[in-house]
């Protein structure tokens, strides 16, 4: 009879593995057929990027996304809120037109910068004056009054509008090396110029602005054909805007040969005051441990050159979308899944850090944070942040993957602490294992990482795709594990740059009032 038992039980348990793993074989297979067969990515994509438009922090845009993505939680049958964590400049873009009006008529290509001060309708005409090579700081306040009714050029007159991949293609190899050499000349010349004046790019415009200048004009080429960065104005009652290298490279050559160009800016915006901002915060209860936590992580907010498909709209449909597949084959997760949307990411983690500041105990609950953020490409690298026992865990999960998802992945172990860069870090820094999601390139940074040409278009939805499928089957695995995750930190090595042993990065002070000054 004992024997017969043993038996018994011996059968119990090798049917309870059984099921347990057609269970999640099961499950993995409907994620798949779900992400595959009735993949919502493009009309996520339409809706987020082409009909909202840009998520600069502090805009009507901005709160339009959030209180769509909660819509959009609401069809699919999940709790959502905006959760305000501090207040920010608003403000809402409107028309900007910027002409050559002499010596002969243009329109150009250019836009005004966030938080540009506006204009009225009837916009700002002026001559253009470009920066001197001066000697020191002396000479730049002694040239300073000639900005005076003028409109200020403050870029680099780029030697060559092709990116360098183009030079290498066809130019002969003496030509592109001539071409690079030149080029970093013309850089140091300027960088040192620059310091020269005692201000820095950041920090100059307002020196031309305190001095009777009616306007700014930059060109800050991304080095691929057409794209520009575009970031904030930084001036208080005159306009700023970017102009495409090619007009701007036109202009400049005009200064230079004195032809005395002149242009017309209309850039109208709206200060709307101060405005609350939030992250938008989506949940899946857990049925067994409802106090740990899968945090699904993608920072909401953009720059707003363009729409912010890339950066971050990709990482936002990633996340929205694995959600949609884990409460349509997952219903009922053993810990609680949570979405994070964050605001302001771009000015420095400010959503993401509040929340870390402000909800400790679900910090303390975290399982797992994974975070995407770096474009459209599919998921290539993963580190494990510096986690000790990163690998036992994240290798578990990753075995459980389909080959065809995570056969590109390259894994470091235990890796270092992420320090900034995305969301991820701001749980890095409060001890919570948060990993990046980081995708292959398909030329991120130089066409569509805050510029102009950031739009639905770049996105490649095979690899989104592939990436909401990878996220939904590492969360179900995460939500799974019987174990709870290690936090043990690695030892880590001596800093080459400052030969001190390393530390562990420690939680930031979000800016929760801000662009006031």
């Amino acid at each position: 009879m004992k024997k017969l038992l043993s038996i018994l039980a011996l059968t119990l348990l090798l049917c309870s593995t059984i099921v347990t793993a057609q269970t999640q074989k099961d499950i993995i297979e409907a994620i798949e057929k779900e992400g595959n067969g009735n993949s919502q990515l493009e009309q996520l994509a339409y809706e987020l990027m082409d009909l909202n438009g840009p998520r600069l922090v502090g805009t009507p845009e901005m709160k339009t996304a959030h209180d769509w993505a909660i819509n959009t939680y609401k069809k699919w049958g999940i709790s959502a809120e905006n959760q305000q964590w501090g207040t920010w400049k608003g403000w809402q873009r409107g028309i900007t037109h910027v002409d050559m009006v002499s010596p002969r008529i243009a329109s150009l290509h250019a836009t005004q910068l966030a938080w540009n001060p506006s204009t009225d309708n009837k916009g700002v005409t002026a001559s253009l004056i470009t920066l001197p090579i001066l000697a020191d700081s002396l000479a730049f306040v002694k040239w300073l009054p000639s900005v005076k009714g003028k409109i200020v050029m403050v870029s680099m007159l780029q030697p060559t509008g092709r990116p360098d991949e183009n030079w290498e293609e066809y130019a002969t190899k003496e030509s592109f090396e001539k071409m690079k050499s030149e080029r970093d000349s013309l850089e140091k010349i300027w960088r040192q110029n620059i310091s020269n004046t005692g201000y820095t790019s950041r920090n100059i415009n307002a020196a031309f602005e305190k001095a009777g200048a009616v306007g700014i004009a930059q060109s800050r080429w991304s080095e691929g054909f057409g794209a520009n960065k575009i970031f904030s104005a930084g001036t208080e009652k005159i306009p700023a805007v970017d102009i495409s290298l090619e007009d701007y490279g036109m202009l400049y050559r005009m200064v230079e040969h004195g032809a005395n160009p002149q242009i017309k800016i209309v850039a109208e915006s709206k200060d709307l005051g101060k405005v609350p901002t939030f992250n938008t915060i989506a949940t899946i209860p857990g049925t067994e441990f409802p106090d740990e936590y899968v945090i699904l992580s993608a920072h909401f907010d953009s720059w707003d050159g363009a729409t912010g498909a890339t950066d971050n709209g990709t990482g936002t449909i990633t996340m929205l979308e694995a959600a949609r597949i884990l409460k349509k084959v997952y219903p009922n997760p053993k810990r609680t899944i949570l979405i994070g949307h964050w605001g302001s990411e771009e000015q420095g983690l400010n959503g993401s850090s509040s929340f870390v500041q402000d909800h400790p105990e679900i910090v303390a609950g975290v399982q797992a944070v994974f975070n995407q953020d770096n474009g459209t490409g599919r998921v290539v690298n993963l580190s494990g942040q510096g986690f000790l026992h990163a690998y036992d865990y994240l290798g578990r999960w990753l075995e459980a993957v389909p080959e065809k998802y995570k056969n590109e992945i390259e894994t470091t172990f235990p890796g270092s602490p992420g320090r900034g860069g995305s969301d991820y870090a701001s749980f890095v820094a409060a001890g919570a294992p948060a990993f990046s999601l980081s995708s292959l390139s398909w030329d991120y940074w130089n066409y569509t990482w805050h510029t102009n040409l950031d739009t639905y278009d770049k996105i490649v939805f095979d690899d989104v795709r592939n990436n909401a499928i990878l996220t939904a089957i590492l969360t179900y695995m995460a939500c799974e594990d019987p174990e709870k995750t290690s936090r043990e930190k690695a030892v880590l090595g001596i800093n080459p740059r400052s030969g001190e042993k390393g530390e562990w990065p420690t939680p930031r002070t979000p800016e929760r009032n801000g662009g006031q000054e």
